[in-house]
This record gives structure tokens, C-alpha cells and sequence, in this order.
């Protein structure tokens, strides 16, 4: 009872209680250009959450404290902090990733307030999308490659993403106004702007994150505008052979090693989902691959996940995936296979999994058929914001998964 008191006491003390509490306009600033986001803050007694929003689905916080008009919140899953002062009714602040050497970047929020979309005469633009840089500003190969984009429509509010090669943006969001359409997303990750007004011929003119042009042309009529298809995820990567077992031998997160030989993959279909906690389509996929684990293990899938971080030092990135693991519920082995970048204490993509050819994004996920044999190789993930896309592309890997549970054990080849 007293414990109670205590606490209520204290709700009643603080201001920055009251103040802190609810959703919030915020924008952060990424490489100069402001994002807007939608946050949501939710205190009881010192403890604080934040909330960011993928689409309609929250991402809470860890941890988080309110002390002194000070909130500080904690993402374990994406080893980030965000730290924020109360003052005048508006809250500013940082958000950095803890890796070392990152910079932190500058958040600043108000109260929410609906937007005003009345009077809004917004044009027809749900529906699937290419978009291609500007030829004056390709310089990079990436910059010569079309993406899609997915547009929902209702009224003169807006959801959709660009899908690219190695995934998504996430759900952007916004609306039309004053003849322009303007989505935003941040999630604790991949923070984005979308500015797109119409051309007299029905394409958008789009400026993406203030600073790079695209022409974006419906996808019925990309390729007589000139636009190439997009790239084939499932033919973008493949194997030097594929008429021999694909190797892998890692390390899990004890420090044991596993590999394609042990007696648990002998005769199974097996996904190797290669990704890094970092990865925010590695996180938007790892719920269909819990998922394909839960329904088909009794049937002889097996899934492990081939783990290369940012960071070579096992000290500073297994705890990150540990909280990967922790927040997914992952049942199947995770692999400190390697590093995203050339390191003298560990391996790359290519010196880990020689194998591979073509490899270009995280996530890139690999079927192997009870003979240990590469049957599919998909490059990136679409997430839940790709809308049809997204259910499109669970159907088309779990009528593979079906597929290869069905063919014969005999004739394992998982042990050369």
C-alpha cells in the first residue's frame, strides 16, 4: 500500500508526467534533411516507453527512465538511444546508435495535431509503381537500378514503400497537399522522405531524402517509358555450382560449432537466412521465418541463421543478436557467421561463404533441399508495407518450403 502511495505520489509531482505523455510530431534529422515521424510516450512513475510506428504497429522501447524533464529510452533490438528534454512543451533531443564512432542525430518533437486535409483535391495514385534516378545523377551502379513502389490511396492520405533489390523502406506515410504528395518514415530505422508532384503526363517527378530525383512511372507502362524492369530478387544471387552441397561451418552464439555436415540437417530442407541484427528487413522477415519454422519442423525444415554484424568484435555484437533473438522468440540456431566490412578478425561474405555469387543485399535467404543442394536463392525481403507484394511473396517461399518436404530423403548428399 505504501509502495502504492508512493507512486502516486510521485505521478502527482512531476509535471513532466503529464507533459511527456502521449503521441508527439517529431521529426530527426538525417544527413540535413528533416523525417517526420509519429512517437508516442507512455510514463508510469520513473519508467518510460517510447513508441515508434511501423505502419499501425508500435516498436516499443526496451527500457526508459523520466527524470528531471529528461527522458532517456533504450532499443536493445536496434542497440539504439534515444535521449530527449522536456521544455516549453516541446521535447529535443538525440538518437544514436551506441556502435562506436556513431553520431548521434538531432530529434525534435511537438504535440501531435491532425492534419487538415480538408479542400484537398488528390489524384488517383494507389496502385504499383517503377522508379529510376535521373540519368544526370547516376554515378553509382545502384543508381541505374529501377525499384517498385506501392502506393494505397484513401482520399488524400497515402501508405506505400519502395522496394528495392535488398528490401524495403518500410511503411511511408503521409498525404497530398497543395498538389504535392509527401510521405516520411522512421521507425528507429531507414529514415526516409518522399516528395512526389505530378507531371503532365501522369508520372511523378519524386525527390527522395531532399536530394536525389527519380522519375516514377506507373508499372503498365514503365517499359515504353524507357524504364527496365526492376532486378529479379530470386535470380539476383546465386551459387558458383549448384550441383554440389552448400558449406557453411559457424559458431553459435555459445560458441559451438554448427555445420551443413551435423546430423540435424542429414536428410532436412534447410533455410540459411543470411542477415545481421542490424538489418532492418533481416527484422521484418525474421517473423515468416519463425513462422515457416513453427509449421513445417515436424516435417523435416530446418532453419539457422547466418549472422554477419558491423562490429568484428564477438563481445559487441553477440549481445545484439542475443536481444534479436530475445525479441523474436528465434527457437533455431543463430551463427556468428562474419562482418559486413573487410576486418583482420573475421570474415566477409565472400571469404565466409565462397560460394555465393552476385551476393548484394541483407537479407538474402537460400533453400537447400534434403540433398544439401541450393533448390532457390531469394535477395532481400519484402516487408508488410509492400502490401499484395508482401502476402505475394510469403505464398510463392512456403509453396517452395512444400515442394522440397515433399521430395524423397533418399540420397542425402548434406555429408560430402
Amino acid at each position: 500500500m505504501k509502495r502504492f502511495m508512493l507512486a502516486a505520489a510521485l505521478l502527482v509531482a512531476s509535471p513532466a508526467y503529464a507533459q511527456v505523455n502521449g503521441l508527439w510530431d517529431a521529426v530527426i534529422v538525417s544527413n540535413g534533411t528533416e523525417i517526420p515521424f509519429r512517437y508516442e510516450i507512455a510514463v508510469k512513475g520513473a519508467d518510460a516507453q517510447g513508441f515508434f510506428f511501423e505502419g499501425d504497429r508500435k516498436v516499443g522501447s526496451s527500457s526508459g527512465t523520466l527524470a528531471d524533464a529528461v527522458v532517456k529510452l533504450d532499443y536493445d533490438h536496434l542497440n539504439t538511444t534515444m535521449e530527449l528534454t522536456l521544455a516549453g512543451g516541446a521535447l529535443a533531443g538525440t538518437y544514436r546508435n551506441k556502435r562506436a564512432g556513431a553520431r548521434p542525430q538531432d530529434v525534435r518533437m511537438k504535440r501531435f495535431t491532425p492534419v487538415v486535409l480538408e479542400g484537398s483535391d488528390a489524384p488517383p495514385l494507389a496502385g504499383t509503381w517503377e522508379m529510376r534516378r535521373l540519368a544526370e545523377e547516376a554515378t553509382a551502379s545502384r543508381d541505374t537500378r529501377t525499384w517498385n513502389v506501392f502506393l494505397r490511396q484513401s482520399g488524400a492520405e497515402f501508405s506505400g514503400t519502395i522496394l528495392r533489390v535488398d528490401g524495403d523502406t518500410g511503411t511511408l506515410v503521409g498525404h497530398w497537399k497543395n498538389g504535392k504528395l509527401t510521405l516520411s518514415h522512421f521507425a528507429g530505422e531507414r529514415p526516409n522522405l518522399f516528395e512526389a508532384t505530378r507531371n503532365p503526363d501522369g508520372t511523378l517527378a519524386v525527390t527522395l531524402n531532399g536530394t536525389a530525383h527519380y522519375l516514377v512511372v506507373r508499372s503498365s507502362e514503365a517499359r515504353a517509358k524507357g524504364i527496365p524492369a526492376p532486378p529479379d530478387p530470386s535470380r539476383y544471387t546465386s551459387v558458383k555450382d549448384p550441383t554440389t552441397p552448400f558449406q557453411f561451418a559457424f559458431p553459435d552464439l555459445s560458441g559451438k560449432m554448427t555445420s551443413n555436415t551435423d546430423a540435424r540437417f542429414r536428410g532436412k530442407v534447410t533455410i540459411l537466412a543470411i542477415g545481421g541484427s542490424w538489418c532492418p528487413n533481416c527484422h521484418d522477415e525474421e517473423p515468416f521465418l519463425g513462422e515457416l519454422y513453427k509449421d513445417y519442423r515436424a516435417r523435416g525444415l530446418e532453419v539457422v541463421g547466418l549472422m554477419f554484424e558491423n562490429d568484428p568484435d564477438p563481445k559487441a555484437s553477440t549481445p545484439r543478436i542475443q536481444s534479436f533473438v530475445k525479441k523474436y522468440g528465434i527457437q533455431y540456431p543463430m551463427l556468428l557467421a562474419g562482418v559486413t566490412n573487410p576486418s583482420p578478425d573475421a570474415k566477409t561474405i565472400a571469404e565466409a561463404l565462397p560460394q555465393i555469387v552476385n551476393f548484394g543485399a541483407y537479407p538474402t535467404t537460400i533453400f537447400l533441399g534434403r540433398d544439401g543442394r541450393v533448390r532457390s536463392v531469394h535477395a532481400g525481403f519484402a516487408s508488410p508495407a509492400a502490401g499484395e507484394e508482401h502476402v505475394r511473396l510469403k505464398k510463392e517461399i512456403r509453396e517452395l518450403v512444400e515442394r522440397l518436404l515433399a521430395e524423397p530423403a533418399q540420397g542425402s548428399a548434406a555429408q560430402p
